[in-house]
Protein backbone atom coordinates (compact mmCIF):
# COMPACT_ATOMS: atom_id res chain seq x y z
CA UNK A 1 0.00 0.00 0.00
CA UNK A 2 1.44 3.56 -1.19
CA UNK A 3 2.16 6.09 1.82
CA UNK A 4 2.05 9.67 0.57
CA UNK A 5 5.17 11.13 2.08
CA UNK A 6 3.90 14.73 1.60
CA UNK A 7 6.46 16.89 3.46
CA UNK A 8 9.29 18.26 1.93
CA UNK A 9 6.78 19.45 -1.33
CA UNK A 10 5.02 21.11 1.40
CA UNK A 11 7.92 23.21 2.99
CA UNK A 12 9.17 23.52 -0.55
CA UNK A 13 6.02 25.23 -1.69
CA UNK A 14 4.64 26.62 0.97
CA UNK A 15 3.75 30.55 1.16
CA UNK A 16 4.75 32.86 3.73
CA UNK A 17 0.93 34.01 5.46
CA UNK A 18 1.28 38.02 5.73
CA UNK A 19 -0.40 37.59 9.23
CA UNK A 20 1.19 36.16 12.24
CA UNK A 21 2.25 32.75 11.27
CA UNK A 22 0.90 29.93 14.16
CA UNK A 23 4.18 27.37 13.32
CA UNK A 24 7.31 27.75 13.07
CA UNK A 25 8.94 26.39 10.19
CA UNK A 26 11.15 23.73 12.48
CA UNK A 27 7.70 22.83 14.03
CA UNK A 28 5.41 22.08 11.21
CA UNK A 29 8.54 20.49 9.48
CA UNK A 30 8.92 18.45 12.32
CA UNK A 31 4.97 17.61 12.86
CA UNK A 32 4.90 16.79 9.15
CA UNK A 33 7.72 14.37 9.22
CA UNK A 34 6.45 12.89 12.48
CA UNK A 35 2.84 11.80 11.00
CA UNK A 36 4.94 10.61 7.84
CA UNK A 37 6.90 8.40 10.14
CA UNK A 38 4.49 7.31 12.32
CA UNK A 39 2.57 6.19 9.46
CA UNK A 40 5.34 4.21 7.67
CA UNK A 41 5.67 2.62 10.94
CA UNK A 42 2.47 1.27 11.49
CA UNK A 43 2.59 0.17 7.56
CA UNK A 44 5.52 -1.89 8.52
CA UNK A 45 4.28 -3.44 11.31
CA UNK A 46 1.14 -5.21 10.04
CA UNK A 47 2.59 -5.93 6.35
CA UNK A 48 2.06 -9.18 4.88
CA UNK A 49 0.01 -10.31 8.19
CA UNK A 50 -1.95 -13.71 8.10
CA UNK A 51 -5.91 -13.53 9.04
CA UNK A 52 -4.66 -15.31 11.87
CA UNK A 53 -1.99 -13.04 12.26
CA UNK A 54 -4.29 -10.39 12.66
CA UNK A 55 -6.57 -11.86 15.26
CA UNK A 56 -4.71 -13.25 17.33
CA UNK A 57 -5.29 -12.14 20.77
CA UNK A 58 -2.29 -12.89 23.68
CA UNK A 59 -5.00 -12.74 26.40
CA UNK A 60 -8.75 -12.50 26.98
CA UNK A 61 -8.31 -9.12 28.03
CA UNK A 62 -6.05 -7.78 25.41
CA UNK A 63 -6.56 -6.84 21.49
CA UNK A 64 -6.15 -8.49 18.59
CA UNK A 65 -3.46 -6.32 15.74
CA UNK A 66 -6.84 -6.03 14.09
CA UNK A 67 -8.51 -4.18 17.10
CA UNK A 68 -5.46 -2.14 17.54
CA UNK A 69 -5.95 -1.39 13.79
CA UNK A 70 -9.40 -0.70 14.08
CA UNK A 71 -8.99 1.46 17.44
CA UNK A 72 -6.21 3.80 15.43
CA UNK A 73 -7.92 4.54 12.41
CA UNK A 74 -11.62 5.13 14.51
CA UNK A 75 -9.31 7.40 16.61
CA UNK A 76 -7.40 9.16 13.65
CA UNK A 77 -10.33 10.32 12.71
CA UNK A 78 -12.11 11.10 16.06
CA UNK A 79 -9.01 13.17 17.10
CA UNK A 80 -8.71 15.38 13.35
CA UNK A 81 -12.03 16.17 13.74
CA UNK A 82 -12.07 17.22 17.81
CA UNK A 83 -8.89 20.01 15.77
CA UNK A 84 -11.49 21.06 13.48
CA UNK A 85 -13.97 21.86 16.11
CA UNK A 86 -11.70 23.84 18.44
CA UNK A 87 -10.40 25.96 15.57
CA UNK A 88 -13.29 27.34 15.00
CA UNK A 89 -14.01 28.41 18.21
CA UNK A 90 -12.46 31.28 19.40
CA UNK A 91 -8.76 31.88 20.35
CA UNK A 92 -8.27 31.89 24.01
CA UNK A 93 -4.29 32.81 24.50
CA UNK A 94 -5.27 32.92 28.57
CA UNK A 95 -6.02 29.18 28.59
CA UNK A 96 -2.40 28.02 27.67
CA UNK A 97 -1.30 28.42 31.30
CA UNK A 98 -3.42 25.57 31.84
CA UNK A 99 -0.92 23.57 29.42
CA UNK A 100 1.06 20.95 31.36
CA UNK A 101 3.32 19.10 28.74
CA UNK A 102 5.79 21.07 26.44
CA UNK A 103 5.50 19.27 23.28
CA UNK A 104 8.35 17.27 23.56
CA UNK A 105 7.12 15.96 26.68
CA UNK A 106 4.23 15.28 25.16
CA UNK A 107 5.57 13.26 22.30
CA UNK A 108 7.78 11.09 24.72
CA UNK A 109 4.61 10.40 27.31
CA UNK A 110 2.85 9.15 24.19
CA UNK A 111 4.99 5.99 24.07
CA UNK A 112 5.26 5.49 27.15
CA UNK A 113 4.03 2.13 27.21
CA UNK A 114 4.22 1.35 30.91
CA UNK A 115 1.50 3.95 31.30
CA UNK A 116 -1.72 2.46 30.39
CA UNK A 117 -5.24 4.23 29.98
CA UNK A 118 -8.47 2.68 28.77
CA UNK A 119 -9.55 3.81 25.36
CA UNK A 120 -13.36 5.56 25.87
CA UNK A 121 -15.91 3.05 24.77
CA UNK A 122 -16.53 5.04 20.87
CA UNK A 123 -12.89 4.39 20.12
CA UNK A 124 -12.81 0.76 21.46
CA UNK A 125 -12.66 -1.93 18.77
CA UNK A 126 -16.30 -3.52 17.57
CA UNK A 127 -15.79 -4.99 14.19
CA UNK A 128 -16.62 -2.03 11.72
CA UNK A 129 -14.15 -2.88 9.45
CA UNK A 130 -14.75 -6.47 7.70
CA UNK A 131 -10.80 -7.23 6.94
CA UNK A 132 -7.74 -4.91 8.64
CA UNK A 133 -6.87 -3.64 5.63
CA UNK A 134 -10.11 -1.66 5.21
CA UNK A 135 -9.05 0.21 8.87
CA UNK A 136 -5.52 0.78 7.77
CA UNK A 137 -6.66 2.11 4.36
CA UNK A 138 -9.05 4.76 6.28
CA UNK A 139 -6.38 5.55 8.59
CA UNK A 140 -4.05 6.35 5.90
CA UNK A 141 -6.30 8.24 4.29
CA UNK A 142 -7.02 10.19 7.12
CA UNK A 143 -3.66 10.93 8.19
CA UNK A 144 -2.67 12.15 4.51
CA UNK A 145 -5.77 14.78 4.79
CA UNK A 146 -4.44 15.40 8.74
CA UNK A 147 -1.13 15.84 7.15
CA UNK A 148 -1.97 18.44 4.16
CA UNK A 149 -3.97 20.21 6.36
CA UNK A 150 -1.12 20.84 9.15
CA UNK A 151 1.37 20.85 6.45
CA UNK A 152 -0.31 24.10 4.52
CA UNK A 153 -2.59 25.80 6.92
CA UNK A 154 -1.59 29.41 8.02
CA UNK A 155 -4.19 29.15 11.06
CA UNK A 156 -3.40 29.85 14.72
CA UNK A 157 -3.01 26.92 16.35
CA UNK A 158 -1.16 27.55 19.46
CA UNK A 159 -4.27 29.88 20.56
CA UNK A 160 -7.28 27.21 20.53
CA UNK A 161 -6.64 25.15 23.49
CA UNK A 162 -8.75 22.25 24.46
CA UNK A 163 -8.54 19.38 27.43
CA UNK A 164 -8.00 15.66 26.58
CA UNK A 165 -8.96 13.59 29.49
CA UNK A 166 -5.42 12.26 30.37
CA UNK A 167 -3.04 15.23 29.40
CA UNK A 168 -4.87 17.71 30.77
CA UNK A 169 -5.31 20.77 28.42
CA UNK A 170 -3.57 20.43 25.12
CA UNK A 171 -3.10 23.59 21.95
CA UNK A 172 -4.41 22.48 18.56
CA UNK A 173 -0.63 21.70 17.55
CA UNK A 174 0.10 19.42 20.58
CA UNK A 175 -3.58 17.73 19.11
CA UNK A 176 -1.91 16.96 16.15
CA UNK A 177 0.77 15.74 17.85
CA UNK A 178 -1.12 13.61 19.86
CA UNK A 179 -2.52 11.63 16.79
CA UNK A 180 1.38 11.09 15.32
CA UNK A 181 2.15 9.76 18.80
CA UNK A 182 -1.08 8.01 19.49
CA UNK A 183 -0.50 5.92 16.40
CA UNK A 184 3.23 5.29 17.18
CA UNK A 185 2.02 3.79 21.27
CA UNK A 186 -0.14 1.52 19.32
CA UNK A 187 2.27 0.48 16.76
CA UNK A 188 4.38 -0.55 19.51
CA UNK A 189 1.05 -2.44 21.32
CA UNK A 190 1.16 -4.45 17.32
CA UNK A 191 4.94 -5.44 18.09
CA UNK A 192 4.25 -6.42 21.81
CA UNK A 193 1.36 -8.76 20.03
CA UNK A 194 3.85 -10.27 17.26
CA UNK A 195 6.60 -11.05 19.91
CA UNK A 196 4.27 -13.30 21.91
CA UNK A 197 5.25 -16.34 22.40
CA UNK A 198 2.10 -18.06 21.09
CA UNK A 199 1.61 -15.88 18.04
CA UNK A 200 1.04 -17.41 14.56
CA UNK A 201 4.20 -18.20 12.95
CA UNK A 202 2.14 -18.06 9.90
Amino acid sequence: MKIFFLGALIILFMNDAPQRASLTKSERVFVVNYLNETSQYLANAVKGLSSAQMQFKPGPDRWSIAQCLEHIALSETGIFSRIEALQKQPADAAKRSEIKYTDAALTKALVDRSQKATAPESLQPSGKYQKPALALSAFLEQRKKTTEWIGTTNEDLRDHVMPHPFFGMLDSYQWVLLSAGHGKRHSLQIEEVKADPNFPKN
